[in-house]
């Protein structure tokens, strides 16, 4: 639970927000007949929603929170990007998009009739080395400004310089907490707490056959990785909290689930704010839980608020 006190303590905690920067965009109609060129539903479509997606959502979580929330991307120089800025921008975030004149903007479109998603197109590509480049001066160039600092990776590209950006925010003594993807873990040595879910940790370490098996095994990692704390989310099951006291474990929050999409950025966020704001880790691990639990609980990307924590 959030007290009104704790709120406002949110509320002067600084986070930096760096990643892979999407726009997910949704096209809802009705579908009633099938096409005559190829067995494929027709889709009429008659409302078109547009939210932040990847690292983007995330920051939009942390601003929900109250926090002062910085974000550090890369775009392209086209309307999706710009759309991408104006979302930025209303939800409060402090923008700082290094736009790429190689690529595109990551644009994930879902087409949805009847409440069902018929097909997801994925318009993506890797940022170019230069603007990687300047990306990376400009991150060096923010950290003194922050508390903390969330590494959000969907694998598009964006992080391919993770390692350095742990040992420079390091150097500044800064949080850092990081949402991992793929099968290599190493390039995240150094960072105070790594968020995989189960399928992300299996990758990695393998299967486990019992609970203390998996206590083992990402005790091991978070070791041999010089990592504070692994927080894993375990969906239905909870999340578990791998340190060197031990191991500890919070229940998921009984409500029915509507949508899953975004869960995981809701919990980093959540748990950047609440470690800014000098809670100790198995307490933010539970407002964490608790605002996961809430998330699941509506419609698409979302976020939760203070208040609804409370």
């Amino acid at each position: 639970m959030v007290e009104k006190a704790q709120a406002a303590q949110f509320q002067q905690t600084r986070i930096l927000v760096v990643g892979d920067v999407m726009l997910d965009r949704y096209w809802f109609g009705d579908s009633e007949r099938i096409s005559p060129e190829a067995p494929v539903p027709i889709v009429q479509v008659a409302k078109i929603d547009e939210r932040l997606g990847g690292a983007a959502n995330v920051a939009r979580n942390v601003a929900a929170l109250g926090a002062k929330t910085s974000l550090l991307g890369v775009v392209g120089v086209d309307e999706a990007g710009t759309r991408v800025s104006e979302l930025l921008l209303a939800s409060g975030v402090d923008s700082h998009l290094e736009q790429d004149t190689k690529v595109p903007t990551t644009v994930k479109l879902r087409v949805i009739a009847r409440q069902q998603q018929l097909i997801r197109l994925d318009f993506e590509e890797a940022p170019s080395a230069a603007a990687l480049e300047h990306k990376l001066a400009r991150f060096e160039s923010l950290l003194g400004a922050v508390d903390a600092v969330i590494l959000s990776d969907y694998g598009k590209g964006a992080l391919d310089q993770v390692a350095t950006m742990i040992l420079q925010a390091k150097a500044k003594q800064k949080i850092i907490l990081v949402d991992p993807k793929g099968s290599d873990f190493e390039r995240y040595r150094g960072a105070t707490v790594i968020t995989p879910n189960r399928g992300e940790l299996r990758q990695v370490v393998g299967k486990w056959a019992s609970e203390d098996e998996l206590t083992e095994r990402a005790q091991a990692l978070r070791r041999s990785l010089d990592i504070q704390a692994l927080l894993l989310t375990r969906s239905e099951d909870g999340m578990s909290l791998y340190t060197d006291a031990g191991v500890s474990h919070v229940r998921a929050q009984a409500r029915e689930v509507f949508d899953v999409s975004g869960a995981g950025d809701t919990v980093i966020a959540t748990l950047a704010v609440a470690l800014a704001a000098a809670w100790p880790l198995e307490r933010a691990m539970a407002l964490a839980n608790r605002a996961g639990g809430i998330v699941v609980g509506k419609l698409g990307t979302a976020t939760v608020t203070s208040e609804e924590l409370q």
